[in-house]
């Protein structure tokens, strides 16, 4: 009797070591943990290799290891990086995965070095945002250094990367960083359809819009406080703007006190950090996220779609894969308040038009984003590795 290739892959994969290698600890529960378990399942012997910020018995409790990692996620001081560096050269030595699962900049940099340096047999890579530094059409001097670190960590037969929009594909495979053999593409971390169910628009007293990230001058807070002001006289009494999400150890984050020079605790409300989303979603009536950081496909706004919720957000890089403009939501420039404010205005004049726009994007999350589909891209990723 035959068994089946899955059947035979999962035999391979029996024992087989995977890492997965992620900033920190918050950031794999929220978009890896799933894909981890499943590999699990698979018969991988998992490894989650992430900074402690005092989560690790919560992946423990999932039946996964941890090794806690020394990196600094936003920093940039050389003695800091060499010593993540010279971490992951050490353990992979040591330790002898047989695939390493690389998730953002910073781990890949230096992952991909410390792979290829420890002869790791089976390297995947996932660029889930390539931030400031790539937001400008021409390229920078550290722009392309790093550009040209990724190309060599990538120059092996078993290096494969993960993209979450085209763009990203784009510059990669333009700047000859990979082969197109060696690109992978999965449309963002997936959410899960029946945790964040489709909800009708609310009828609320206020109309509520909520904004979901960490607050980060790039993420657009700024933006969207100042379109809440333009709208301020004739809606005071009318709606309220939601700030969702803490403060972040990012160089460009926005303080507390600045924070709350725009709020005023009613018309604007910083929420802080929150670990209801999914409720504060449910309760809201508009997403807006004028994001100009380069993202790779925002999950605040696939649990908005799954939600079903109409989104105003950037026409820029990864928020454009979430919004069909005038379909379930409108694109607007960057850094243009008076666009957001103005498309504020219809969808607040328009509940007939919120309500469209939400079954629209309920539509396109179990199209586009539906965490089973993602996990099993994951896993397929894992047993093409294998049989290498």
């Amino acid at each position: 009797m035959f068994l089946a290739n899955k059947d035979i892959t999962t035999i391979i994969s029996l024992f087989m070591k995977l890492f997965i290698i992620v900033n920190v600890d918050v950031f794999f529960l929220s978009h890896r943990k799933e894909i981890a378990m499943a590999a699990s399942g698979e018969g991988f012997e998992v490894t989650v290799i992430t900074k402690n910020t005092g989560k690790f018995s919560e992946i423990q409790a999932l039946g996964l290891k941890t090794i806690d990692l020394p990196i600094n996620p936003t920093g940039m001081h050389l003695p800091d990086e060499m010593k993540t560096f010279h971490f992951l050269l050490n353990t992979f030595r040591k330790e002898k995965p047989d695939i390493v699962h690389l998730v953002g900049l910073k781990c890949i940099l230096w992952g991909g070095m410390a792979s290829r340096l420890a002869n790791v047999k089976g390297v995947v890579s996932a660029y889930s945002g390539l931030g400031i530094l790539f937001q400008s059409e021409k390229l920078s001097p550290t722009a392309k250094a790093i550009l040209k670190l990724f190309k060599f960590s990538h120059s092996r037969r078993d290096s494969l990367a993960i993209f979450q929009n085209h763009d990203d594909e784009k510059l990669f495979l333009d700047n000859k960083v990979l082969k197109p053999s060696q690109v992978r593409f999965i449309k963002g971390s997936g959410v899960d359809l029946n945790e964040f169910p489709f909800s009708s628009d609310p009828n609320n007293e206020k109309v509520r819009v909520i904004f979901t990230a960490r607050m980060v001058k790039e993420k657009g807070v700024i933006i969207l406080t100042d379109a809440a002001e333009k709208l301020r006289e004739e809606y005071l009494n009318k709606i309220e703007f939601l700030l969702c999400g803490g403060l972040s150890e990012n160089p460009d984050a926005l303080s507390e006190d600045e924070l709350n020079s725009h709020c005023d605790g009613s018309y604007i409300k910083w929420l802080g950090y929150r670990d209801d989303v999914r409720e504060l979603l449910i309760s809201s009536n508009i997403v807006a996220f004028p994001s100009y950081y380069r993202e790779g496909v925002p999950k605040s706004l696939i649990e908005a779609c799954a939600i079903g919720r109409p989104i105003i957000t950037t026409d820029s890089v990864g928020c454009r894969d979430v919004v069909e403009d005038g379909l379930n939501g409108f694109l607007i420039p960057i850094k243009d308040s008076k666009a957001l404010a103005e498309k504020l205005k219809i969808l607040i004049d328009n509940p007939s038009m919120r309500s469209i726009m939400g079954r629209k994007s309920r539509e396109i999350a179990e199209c586009d984003f539906s965490l089973d589909g993602v996990v099993e891209k994951h896993i397929n990723i894992y047993r093409e590795l294998c049989k290498n």
